[in-house]
């Protein structure tokens, strides 16, 4: 068992698993109110060291945004908000003896930082998040790269750099694959990846790399297999979208389902070729693995633990899960049709503040309250270029298509809303304006 002090013994016992936008959200502000006044004792269980905003993770692969200016320490938020963090990756579940099983802890080279162990909670949370779908695609695990995480984004981020490198300094001409990237799945990541590139591979050929010309060596792809770009939002928007792109140089194929990946190579269904040295896959979503025997809790085909409208899973009033990890209805979506709440950051963002208080509500002894999803809309960045959504829902009782400058500051706000839930005004005014500062001193995209 995870050790408590032995004054915190009576205390109520909160674990919340996954450290990503929602969960961190969830542990500083149970922290900065339960923890603070010693009501519970609240624990983080995340294998991460650092908390990264998933939406931003095509910023820092592109290489324009430099991660260790966002980046958040588990531990050192976990001290100032008053929540305990421990580093590790949660493997099973004893409902009977309410304790969650986290596997032991290596670290780069292998050695145990942290052992196996049991920590007992009275209240679980699980917000573990999602990952992309390969649909069992051949050769996608073994050659494919993904963004789920910052470690993939700089893993990315340094192969391009480095194959603009290679390419400057070979004397023998470029292969049919090099500086070619291949991006599976037009969503929002895809498309805002695809935008960004075609920035930022400029700017780094710029620093004296002169013997790449970006407009003829260096070719990005978007493949997807829907019919249009951007599938989940409304076709005009979808439509503006595709056109910027093929107006930056971006090759997109709709209607175009990947049958293999190979090294240095994407293979169509319909037999089509696709040579690219930098191969991502961006395409469908699920829940981790490791949920679809956790416990006999209910799942879905992708993975996602099922929940009631207060979001308890449906076989332990003591267990929640929120976020891209959880199945939770949407009676209003399709025109009233009914769905699921959809992946996105204002749901676990919204889900977050409604955690709270349904966790003070059980402490009390109160009835829990149904959670009800609140659609703002969709926003996709395009880079310095465009911004395009959608805005709908309670904000305005409609909906309304939008686009430039308000839609990009509307994303802005987006990311600005996370970081307020985290930090508060004082700390992310500083932060923002320390940003500006030093952009103003160093290249606009990472080098290295």
């Amino acid at each position: 068992m995870d050790p408590k002090p032995a004054e915190a013994s009576n205390r109520h016992r909160v674990v919340i698993v996954g450290g990503g936008a929602g969960g961190l959200e969830l542990a500083t502000k149970l922290g900065d109110t339960l923890g603070r006044r010693g009501q519970a004792d609240i624990t983080l269980i995340e294998r991460n060291r650092t908390h990264v905003w998933k939406p931003k993770l095509h910023e820092i692969a592109a290489g324009s945004m430099d991660m260790s200016d966002h980046e958040v320490g588990y531990l050192a938020q976990s001290h100032w908000h008053h929540f305990r963090y421990r580093v590790g990756e949660m493997i099973g579940l004893d409902r009977e003896r309410r304790e969650v099983l986290v596997a032991p802890h290596l670290d780069d080279e292998g050695q145990e930082v942290t052992p196996s162990r049991a920590v007992g909670y009275d209240t679980l949370v699980i917000a573990v998040g999602s990952q992309s779908n390969d649909f069992g695609t051949p050769g996608v695990r073994e050659h494919a790269m993904r963004l789920e995480s910052a470690a993939d984004a700089l893993r990315f981020h340094q192969r391009m750099v480095n194959a603009c490198m290679r390419a400057h300094s070979q004397s023998t001409p470029l292969r049919p694959e090099q500086l070619h990237v291949a991006i599976i799945g037009a969503g929002a990541t895809g498309v805002e990846l695809a935008a960004e590139l075609h920035r930022t591979t400029r700017e780094v050929v710029a620093y004296g790399l002169d013997r790449v010309d970006p407009d003829k060596d260096v070719k990005v792809t978007v493949v997807e297999a829907a019919a249009r770009v951007l599938p989940a939002l409304p076709e005009r928007l979808s439509k503006a979208t595709e056109t910027l792109l093929r107006e930056l140089g971006v090759d997109v194929l709709t209607n175009a389902k990947v049958a293999g990946v190979e090294p240095g190579l994407v293979r169509l269904a319909d037999g089509r070729s696709l040579p690219s040295e930098l191969i991502v896959w961006a395409a469908g979503v699920k829940a981790p693995d490791f949920l679809k025997d956790l416990g006999g809790l209910e799942t879905n085909r992708i993975n996602q633990l099922v929940v009631r409208d207060t979001l308890q899973t449906t076989r332990d009033d003591r267990i929640y899960a929120f976020g891209d990890c959880a199945a939770c209805a949407w009676p209003e979506a399709n025109h009233g049709k009914g769905g699921f709440v959809p992946p996105r950051a204002q749901a676990a963002h919204q889900q977050a503040s409604h955690m709270l208080l349904q966790i003070r509500r059980q402490m009390s002894g109160q009835a829990l309250r149904p959670y009800h999803y609140r659609d703002f809309g969709s926003l996709v960045s395009l880079g310095e270029f465009s911004t395009v959504g959608s805005m709908m829902g309670g904000l305005i009782g409609g909906s309304l298509m939008i686009e430039g400058l308000f839609a990009k500051l509307m994303y802005q706000s987006l990311y600005k809303m996370h970081e307020l839930a985290l930090h508060g005004w004082p700390k992310v005014a500083l932060d923002t304006l320390a940003r500006l500062i030093v952009r103003r001193t160093e290249p606009h995209v990472k080098l290295h």
